[in-house]
């Protein structure tokens, strides 16, 4: 049975944290600690529940690492996780409603079914200077 929530973590450090499309609990529920720059949280609430009307006020912040949250609306997506070295470290896969927040350290992915998914990243994109690309090697005993 896969977990609804789980953490990849790799040397005491999260490297992704990924919610599966089964979780639900009622309320809000928050996934990352206050330090994170890149925040993640599920909410359910009942018909009728007010959020109140708010705006966000402007607070400096610095951002060292990019991270990115994906949003799997369909198809099959598999994600290969690598330390700062780029060594392989694991893969997971992911299907519909599954989300993802890729927090640090490497990643790749293989397409196993047409997919649909939506990014969310820290902006702004600093072209060449937001990532170094390279050759992820995997083993060869990965689903494909």
């Amino acid at each position: 049975m896969t977990k609804t929530v789980e953490q990849i973590t790799h040397n005491g450090e999260m490297l992704a944290l990924i919610v599966r499309d089964e979780y639900s609990r009622p309320g809000i529920s928050f996934f990352t600690p206050n330090d994170l720059s890149q925040q993640l949280a599920y909410m359910q609430h009942p018909a009728g529940k007010i959020i109140d009307a708010h705006v966000h006020n402007p607070v400096p912040r610095s951002v060292v690492y990019t991270q990115e949250t994906l949003f799997i609306k369909r198809g099959r997506l598999r994600v290969d996780f690598f330390d700062e070295r780029q060594k392989y470290l694991e893969s997971r896969e992911l299907t519909a409603g599954d989300v993802i927040l890729l927090v640090k350290g490497g990643h790749g992915f293989e397409v196993l079914e047409e997919l649909e998914m939506i990014e969310v990243k820290q902006g702004p994109y600093a072209g060449d200077q937001d990532k170094t690309r390279f050759v992820g090697k995997i083993p060869q005993v990965l689903p494909r």
